[in-house]
């Protein structure tokens, strides 16, 4: 696959995950981002509002449960959205 091809795929993935974005903030829900620069069991959840959370999500059999462990300052917050190509 060309180098073309690679960031034509790249381009299409980041427009995808923009407007599932902006679907989800349009019905008023919280858009997840996994990362693997966080350790096993955090997320970061970030709000419609701009606010960015890192939780810890555990489960028991069919149940969730979500604990924020901490919510990202306002640079913070445009780092993550920068490193995911959501700004």
């Amino acid at each position: 696959m060309s180098d073309l091809e690679l960031e034509n795929k790249h381009e299409k993935y980041l427009v995808t995950i923009r407007n599932l974005r902006a679907h989800n903030f349009s019905k008023d829900l919280p858009f997840l981002i996994l990362s693997e620069n966080l350790p096993e069991g955090q997320v970061y959840k970030e709000f419609a509002d701009g606010r960015i959370e890192i939780q810890e999500v555990a489960s028991a059999g069919k149940k969730f449960s979500t604990r924020v462990i901490k919510v990202l300052k306002g640079m913070q917050a445009d780092s993550i959205r920068k490193t995911y190509g959501l700004l």
